[in-house]
């Protein structure tokens, strides 16, 4: 298969909190023949949070990050962040159908020598492994089989929601997730908060409520036997790892889990140890689990 040549947006928390997560992007997207690109001079996309204080500069900052990635000539932008991909996606789809607020962005941007012309087409790394690379030629990548792993899948909500800006699949019901971790030998756990909401954007204003929600999404994925929690999104991977010594405080019942980003789970599939793909720097250490289930890596 000939290599997919993509411009990476990697988002404020794989730069900062969560590096080991970008880390195992680039590792695993390398193996598969992805070409990422960094986009050189982006900025944060707003986090879901900014159009709440100024609704024109939370398009604009993102219609500045679409409009870098066409002026270096490419024409798809892969995120890893659920958030960071809804943020791009509602400004291109919100510049796309309003020639009035394109206009105007375009204003702001020829201040700097841009112009957003909407030829790049935003897209994240589940949606790229499953499209862009194939579930065969994921499949032709894999060195250990996820044999006996038996993952519960936590989408988080903005890779879904609302369905009118993402659109990949039936947010009631999506698949991709579990499609993956099938391919990846791993063996599907359903449990009922595979849909829930990590509370990451709310953890200020409603702290209880979040960490609540975050270790009933643990306890349940522990009772339906899940090895793991496996999620698309660094800001779910940071408030179920991070946050989980604080949500056990409200529970009587042991809810210890494990947390695994996406590229970690394809990467010990495609050979990488945990500790090349920075699983051993999360909070709840999972190197005992991995150790346990798929064998052959120092546990230490």
């Amino acid at each position: 298969m000939a290599s997919l040549r993509y411009a990476f947006f990697p988002g404020c928390t794989l730069e900062s909190a969560a590096s080991e997560l970008k880390t195992a992007t680039e590792l695993t997207c390398s193996a598969l023949g992805m070409k990422l690109n960094e986009i050189e001079g982006w900025t944060c996309c707003g986090a879901a949070q900014v159009q709440d204080v100024d609704d024109f500069l939370g398009v604009a900052i993102n219609a500045r990050n679409i409009a870098l990635a066409e002026q270096a000539g490419y024409d798809k932008i892969l995120t890893v962040c659920n958030t960071c991909t809804l943020m791009l996606r509602t400004a291109k789809k919100r510049l796309d159908e309003d020639a009035a607020l394109k206009e105007k962005v375009n204003e702001a941007l020829a201040e700097s020598g841009l112009e957003y012309k909407g030829t790049c087409e935003i897209t994240h790394y589940l949606w790229a492994l499953k499209d862009d690379i194939g579930i065969d030629n994921l499949k032709a990548h894999i060195r250990v089989p996820l044999t006996g792993l038996h993952v519960a899948n936590y989408y988080g909500c903005h890779i879904l929601m609302p369905p009118s800006v993402m659109g990949y699949e039936n947010p009631r019901n999506p698949q991709s997730m579990e499609t993956i971790a099938e391919a990846l030998g791993a063996t599907n756990v359903d449990f009922e908060q595979r849909l829930a909401c990590c509370g990451f954007h709310s953890i200020y204003p409603a702290e209880q409520e979040a960490l609540t929600s975050n270790g009933v999404s643990c306890l349940t994925a522990r009772e339906a036997g899940a090895d793991c929690i496996v999620t698309p999104c660094p800001l779910c991977h940071m408030a179920l790892d991070m946050w989980q010594p604080d949500s056990q405080k409200k529970f009587t019942e042991d809810i210890t889990m494990p947390i695994l980003h996406l590229p970690q789970l394809v990467g010990l599939a495609m050979g990488f140890s945990p500790q090349e793909l920075g699983i051993d720097h999360h909070i709840i250490n999972a190197l005992p689990m991995i150790k346990r289930v798929l064998g052959g890596w120092d546990a230490s």
